[in-house]
């Protein structure tokens, strides 16, 4: 559904977004993620026809951004970044508008305005001017225009800034919702919506891709990913280390806001399989006095800092594969 290769935008002397090329097939949704300035809401801006390409191709849908820009925008929905809207109309006014421009008129255009107004939760604030409303509903009127003509292609850049907890949960329910028959790009700084949304994960930085696989396989990317923790009482902690030893590298975790009066034992195999059955194993087998123990998944926080801190080195261009099901 989605198809770029060798994409690059240059902004006078900055590059900013360089050589980028992935692939998007339909029923996939894709966190995009970097630091601020990392080239994220370029590339989305120029796969929506927003912004021109300095070299390189971008396909939606089979058609290009640069020959064919109004069949890529008829099958795009697009919430930019900020959802800009007009703040003197109110939410019925301006998607009855934004109807009307997709083509919509007639019972059509009413029955798709009420069912969007549905979807996103609109109803109690549909008659005030969008300049009055908060955050979150400006964001939620942003949305509610992306999905109106329900587009095979969905490019949402932060699409739960200024949600509350209820409305992210909704949102992010909706998008699960919608992906089964679309491509979705969802840019967040919410590390923890790319868990619960996304079935893949690109981080960008310096305009260039640094890493790109499921959510599962960056976790793995971190350095405590699958290590054990294990708590045990102050008096029984050496035994327990003693006991475990030639398992894997021991550490003692200090000032752990949760370990309370018990320390906390860290082990990390040695990148082989998990290792929670031999130390479930050791620790029955020595009738060691462990408290509780439990694995470690690892943050994404800490692969994404780990990942775009590092200083950029060249790289070959990532080949485009396309997935199953791509258009």
């Amino acid at each position: 559904m989605i198809v770029l290769t060798g994409l690059t935008k240059q902004f006078g002397g900055l590059l900013a977004v360089d050589n980028v090329s992935f692939s998007v097939g339909k029923g996939q949704v894709l966190g995009f993620l970097g630091p601020n300035g990392a080239g994220k809401s370029t590339t989305m801006k120029m796969i929506a026809g927003f912004l021109e390409p300095s070299s390189g191709t971008a396909e939606v849908a089979g058609f290009n951004i640069a020959t064919a820009p109004v069949e890529v925008k008829k099958r795009i929905g697009y919430l930019p970044e900020g959802a800009p809207t007009y703040g003197d109309m109110t939410p019925a006014s301006f998607l009855d508008f934004i109807a009307e421009i997709r083509g919509f008129d007639g019972t059509d255009k009413s029955r798709r305005v009420d069912e969007v107004v549905e979807r996103v939760r609109l109803k109690e604030v549909l008659t005030q001017p969008i300049d009055t409303l908060s955050k979150g509903y400006k964001r939620r009127v942003g949305l509610a225009q992306a999905i109106l003509h329900d587009p095979q292609v969905l490019i949402l850049d932060e699409p739960t800034d200024g949600l509350d907890p209820n409305q992210k949960h909704h949102v992010r329910g909706l998008i699960q919702d919608m992906a089964a028959d679309k491509a979705i790009i969802v840019s967040t700084h919410i590390l923890e919506e790319v868990e619960a949304v996304c079935s893949r994960a690109i981080i960008i930085a310096h305009g260039r891709i640094v890493a790109d696989g499921t959510p599962e396989d960056l976790l793995a990317r971190d350095p405590n990913h699958n290590a054990i923790l294990i708590r045990a009482a102050p008096e029984h902690l050496a035994g327990v280390e003693a006991g475990l030893a030639g398992l894997g590298s021991i550490s003692r975790i200090t000032g752990d806001p949760d370990a309370l009066d018990d320390p906390l034992l860290r082990i990390r195999g040695d990148g082989g399989p998990a290792i929670i059955s031999r130390v479930s194993d050791r620790i029955r087998e020595k009738d060691l006095n462990v408290e509780e123990v439990f694995v470690e998944k690892g943050t994404l926080d800490q692969v994404f800092r780990q990942i775009t801190t590092a200083d950029p080195a060249p790289e070959a261009t990532p080949e485009v594969t396309p997935e199953a099901g791509d258009a």
